[in-house]
């Protein structure tokens, strides 16, 4: 496996992989591998003759106060799991090579940015939309893949892909949790102990609300139980717990088509987020 630093090395280890036939997948991440990174490789090399995996932490979706310069790197630990997994190439650039001197672009996709995590983090998905763009067109891929965890992200990129006209099949794969169902997250390590402990209520909340909606309760009232629920369970904070419609992500107060139940809360110095599908029954 190789590993790039510079676009010129990667434009010319892509040609390579291109000289000899067959597809690429792009599977975009920020380091700090854990079980749901490796099953989008695992996916990626499924639908695809060669993978290429990047590892960039992107300054430019992390707002003031946010976790940037502590966000975890471990990037030999990581390009080791992403051998062992069969990605072919590990794009890691440096900061002024993604964002050289005088940059002064950014790509902002309305509607499904809007709020949500949109709310919560002004400017964050403008970030990711640019450097995903500029990770597009550096790889060129045939497909590029994402978790479902992050779904606000996912949607955004679906519809960036689809205006700016990105000859991309974007792939969504299943949340990967922990065996008490905890949603797998770099953010986790972060955690104490206890915490820990109590973080499993996010999942468990939005489980029953969505069992609660899909067998007629009020939507309303529902996700004001569910947002109470965490706050006794030891979340400092709810930032929201809303459902929106699985494609456009508009909001929804009747269950008619299919949806997507998302939230995201604090506990102690960490923000989770997770969310679930929630179809009519």
């Amino acid at each position: 496996m190789q590993l790039k630093r510079r676009l010129t090395e990667i434009r010319a280890a892509i040609g390579e992989l291109r000289s000899n036939g067959g597809t690429i997948a792009l599977v975009p991440t920020m380091g700090a591998l854990h079980a749901g990174h490796i099953s989008l490789v695992e996916r990626a090399c499924e639908v695809a003759d060669h993978v290429v995996a990047s590892i960039f932490v992107n300054p430019t979706q992390f707002g003031e106060g946010e976790d940037f310069d502590s966000y975890p790197r471990t990037e030999e630990e990581d390009a080791a799991k992403l051998e062992a997994a069969g990605c072919d190439l590990v794009w890691a650039p440096t900061p002024d090579e993604v964002y050289p001197d005088g940059f002064s672009t950014s790509i902002a996709v309305t509607g499904v940015s809007e709020g949500l995590c949109g709310a919560a983090r002004p400017g964050h998905f403008d970030g990711v939309a640019t450097v995903v763009a500029k990770l597009f067109n550096q790889i060129l891929p045939d497909y590029a893949l994402f978790g479902e965890k992050d779904y606000q992200q996912l949607a955004l990129i679906r519809r960036m892909a689809r205006d700016l006209d990105f000859q991309i099949e974007i792939i969504g794969v299943p949340t990967m949790r922990e065996t008490d169902g905890l949603a797998m997250s770099s953010r986790n390590m972060y955690l104490t102990a206890d915490e820990r402990g109590r973080a499993v209520a996010l999942r468990n909340a939005l489980r029953s609300a969505a069992d609660a909606i899909i067998g007629g309760a009020a939507v309303g009232e529902t996700l004001g139980a569910a947002q109470a629920s965490l706050i006794d369970a030891g979340f400092a904070l709810v930032d929201y717990v809303e459902l929106r419609d699985a494609d456009t992500l508009d909001p929804v107060d009747r269950l008619e088509r299919p949806a997507r139940l998302l939230a995201a809360a604090r506990i102690g110095q960490t923000r989770l987020i997770d969310n679930i599908a929630v179809n009519p029954a």
